[in-house]
């Protein structure tokens, strides 16, 4: 429904309908609004640490599985990044499947402390997102991530 008609369509009455169910059988798997987004984006990290772990474990194949998979589940990525969130990310009480999409970053940016996979996921999320909102030249994906993997490799000299 999300990736169909945007998040602003996804209601609890309208979902409840879509499924042939009564509301208060969806509420009882689903708090609210909220529990439900968080499951689709909790799935979502799921699925892009499947992704991530799926190609070799260096820079630039992780660099493009991430925005593939961005590219591919717009919605669901929304719901992981941009929709108001009640996960905790980078705390004690972070779910496993952050967590591990976050090792499969990490495995390819590794340092002591996390904070390369850090600015690494940040590059890929800042043009994941600039991407998909049409922000960025749509023929220059290609040289903004050469470019991207560079900078994070090499400090992006030639």
């Amino acid at each position: 429904m999300a990736e169909a008609d945007g998040w602003a369509a996804v209601t609890m009455r309208r979902l409840a309908t879509e499924l042939g169910v009564t509301q208060p059988v969806l509420y009882s798997a689903f708090a609210g609004r909220q529990a439900l987004v968080d499951a689709v984006a909790l799935q979502g990290f799921d699925d892009i640490a499947a992704a991530l772990e799926a190609v070799e474990v260096s820079p630039l194949p992780r660099m493009r599985a991430y925005l593939d998979f961005a590219a591919a589940h717009p919605r669901v990525y929304e719901a992981m990044f941009s929709l108001p969130s009640g996960l905790p990310f980078a705390t004690d009480d972070t779910p496993e499947p952050l967590r591990r999409a976050f090792a499969a970053v990490h495995d390819a940016f590794p340092d002591a402390d996390g904070t390369r996979a850090e600015v690494a996921w940040s590059v890929l999320h800042g043009l994941a997102t600039l991407q998909a909102g049409g922000r960025l030249r749509a023929g220059e994906a290609p040289a903004r991530l050469d470019l991207a993997h560079r900078m994070l490799t090499d400090g992006g000299t030639r």
